[in-house]
């Protein structure tokens, strides 16, 4: 009972970690319907960016504000220079730019940081807590609970707020948000805002968790973020949210139950290839009710702001 919690445990703090990144990522193609791999490079500059902040300052709470404003400040430059200029390009113009954006990010980090990595002179979040008879590490606790504060936020921000309801109309129905007022150009860098400071987030606990920031940090982890926003039902952000905790169960379980024929990584690829094999369009696609769900939150958003735009 004691390993089952655990890998329970374990399990959710991964698949935590995984939600903050392929969030961003089906937030980017829920609007663009554009797979954005610069996402990888979004994520691995949040890490370092917050270990260069933390050790020159002492500061880890700095570092983790100072990485998620500066990524998400990139996020909207590489929208208004890469893809603002080719989204009326068949979609796999976008594609081939955001690996070359990718791959341009890691060569640059690797040219100014080095090769082999950077780490904390003083790792911050040490020390670990026991909870029904677990120990847990701060850092691992601080891990969830970012996931949480980030992704209840972005909840209320989609439901609550004036931007919120213009970001939900414009993925639903963009001419007639268009139609209604609403800029699609300003949503589109709010969209990219949030999604890059998501990565960043994920990318400095990735690093915390590790104690190690390194220029192909991102690579494994947003290559599983874009499996997720499939399995999850493209652009389908409850399924994506699904899909990334259970990735992190099946990777933890798998790890220790299969470790004698397969490594963590491979574990969660080949259970994502079984999964996409049966069913390629994603468990929550289709006619499943958390799609639907999803379609009728956004129809709502749709006509709160024509609503709103009518009384204004």
């Amino acid at each position: 009972m004691n390993l089952i919690l655990n890998l329970t445990t374990q399990g959710l703090i991964n698949g935590a970690i995984y939600a903050l990144v392929a969030i961003g990522l089906a937030m980017v193609f829920g609007l663009l319907r554009v797979l954005h791999i610069a996402h990888a490079g979004l994520f691995t500059l949040g890490g370092y960016l917050a270990l260069v902040t933390t050790n020159a300052t002492g500061s880890f709470a700095l570092g983790v504000l100072l990485s998620m404003a500066a990524v998400a400040a990139c996020g909207m430059l590489m929208y208004r220079l890469c893809y603002e200029p080719i989204l009326e390009q068949p979609p796999y113009v976008p594609l081939i730019a955001s690996v070359g954006m990718f791959l341009a990010i890691e060569e640059l980090l690797r040219l100014v940081f080095g090769d082999y990595g950077l780490s904390y002179h003083v790792p911050p979040l040490q020390g670990a807590v026991v909870l029904a008879g677990m120990q847990i590490k701060y850092a691992e606790l601080a891990a969830v609970a970012m996931a949480v504060i980030l992704l209840a936020g972005l909840a209320v921000f989609a439901a609550r707020t004036r931007v919120g309801m213009a970001w939900r109309a414009s993925v639903s129905e963009p001419r007639m948000a268009a139609s209604c007022g609403i800029s699609l150009r300003q949503v589109r860098y709010v969209n990219f805002a949030i999604g890059s400071a998501f990565a960043a987030a994920a990318g400095v606990m990735v690093g915390v968790l590790n104690n190690l920031v390194e220029p192909s940090m991102g690579a494994v982890p947003t290559y599983k973020a874009l499996a997720i926003i499939v399995i999850g039902g493209l652009g389908n952000m409850g399924g994506t949210l699904v899909a990334s905790l259970l990735l992190g169960l099946v990777e933890a379980f798998g790890s220790t139950y299969l470790a004698n024929v397969l490594d963590r990584d491979s574990v969660a690829f080949a259970a994502m290839l079984a999964v996409l094999l049966v069913k390629p369009e994603g468990l929550f696609s289709g006619g499943h009710w958390l799609r639907r769900l999803v379609q009728l939150t956004k129809q709502k958003g749709a006509t709160q702001w024509a609503l709103m735009k009518r009384h204004s």
